[in-house]
């Protein structure tokens, strides 16, 4: 496995998939062309069905056409047998000759590759020598140790320094949240939440106030996230607001210092990591149970750490974090990280919570392993039809359509 720098991206949302990894694969093209006369984008399946919704198009643009101009040609039909988001890219001379072609998918958080596989671009070269957590967790039970230090001992020195920078910007993400206010941008016209959940959760009781700030942390980040706002991937875009609202939940209510914040996310990272490994984090191949419910999985066993958690407590929470997401299909109205995307962020982000108390009140012995949930999730996401993996063509994006008739 690679470093887990790769589940934490920080840029510009609303989507990894459909927008960070379009927008990379354009660069690594405009610069292998930076004399082409002029493009054509072809894009496929599910980049195709809800690319105008995600600014697909937009983020290409935005790269190449400042070299020569650009066609967008959109095949929402044509799935290409290695990834729902598949592209291809052509240049041209200046007579119309294709002088290059390349087709490229964007396979989730914002990572890129090419049919015969492996992340183009990636963090460094493999180092981590083990890829399951079955395997980490009886590293850590052999030397005494937890996740976020079998992390440590892997990955380069500026580590800390890196996730430092994730931290900073999860928080931004969450400040800047709760003060915006008006209507997301799109046809849904949907109201910011965040800043309503935030003031009125003052006047609850104690336990209700912690969970309708929980909800507000979470709704903030989605929602700058859904308005094209700086965000962290993790592990995707559209997942982008579970983890920070635990984090920024515990570091105002508890007073953690950074150091153990860092521990926190250096543990959900190789969660995450694995998940990416054995399965995917895309919704488009596996359903909105690799973005959601990866980053309840992520969250839950951060906060396990957090509270002291052994290593088996932390594995059961992530654990739980996946297993009752499994299923959840990715359907947003529209093809936008709105409806239902923002509103998952905020019940997974309180699930995680959940999930920490009913693993830390356990002994940690449990008969399902994590390992086995990726497996489930993998297998469960292949045999979910295309229409519920982000092509707006089912479920929830298709009712909206017939309300709209």
């Amino acid at each position: 496995m690679k470093s887990i720098k790769g589940i934490y991206k920080i840029g510009r949302g609303p989507s990894s998939s459909h927008t960070m990894g379009p927008q990379k694969a354009a660069g690594i093209f405009a610069q292998r062309h930076p004399d082409a006369a002029s493009f054509e984008v072809t894009l496929y399946g599910s980049l195709a069905a809800t690319g105008k919704g995600h600014m697909t198009d937009v983020a290409i643009t935005d790269v190449l056409s400042p070299l020569a101009p650009v066609t967008i040609v959109w095949h929402s039909d044509i799935f290409l047998p290695f990834h729902p988001n598949g592209m291809k890219f052509v240049s041209f001379d200046a007579s119309h000759k294709v002088t290059d072609e390349w087709t490229v998918y964007s396979v989730g958080g914002g990572d890129i590759s090419e049919e015969t596989g492996g992340v183009i671009g990636n963090e460094g070269e493999d180092i981590y020598e083990l890829g399951t957590i079955s395997e980490i967790l009886a590293w850590c039970m052999k030397y005494g140790k937890s996740f976020w230090e079998f992390v440590i001992e892997r990955e380069e020195s500026d580590l800390m320094d890196y996730l430092s920078v994730v931290w900073k910007t999860m928080k931004a993400s969450v400040e800047r949240g709760l003060e915006e206010e008006g209507v997301l941008p799109g046809p849904l016209h949907l109201p910011r939440k965040a800043a309503r959940y935030f003031i009125k959760s003052s006047a609850y009781t104690p336990n209700l106030q912690n969970r309708g700030l929980v909800y507000a942390y979470a709704l903030a980040v989605s929602e700058e996230n859904a308005s094209g706002g700086t965000i962290v991937t993790a592990p995707t875009c559209g997942s982008s607001g579970v983890v920070p609202a635990v984090l920024y939940h515990q570091w105002k209510s508890r007073n953690f210092s950074d150091k153990r914040i860092f521990h926190a996310l250096a543990t959900a990272g190789i969660f995450g990591n694995v998940v990416k490994r054995n399965a995917s984090v895309s919704g488009a191949d596996v359903g909105c149970q690799g973005e959601v419910g990866v980053a309840c999985a992520m969250a839950s066993a951060a906060t396990c750490q957090l509270f002291a958690g052994t290593p088996t407590q932390i594995e059961y929470a992530a654990e739980m974090g996946l297993e009752h997401h499994l299923g959840m299909t990715c359907d947003p109205m529209c093809g936008l990280v709105q409806i239902p995307c923002i509103e998952r962020n905020a019940f997974a982000a309180a699930r995680a919570l959940d999930a920490n108390v009913f693993a830390t009140i356990s002994d940690g012995n449990h008969r399902v392993s994590f390992d086995s949930v990726v497996e489930v999730m993998k297998q469960t996401g292949h045999d979910l039809p295309s229409l519920y993996k982000e092509t707006s063509q089912g479920g929830l994006a298709r009712e909206f359509e017939e309300e709209e008739k």
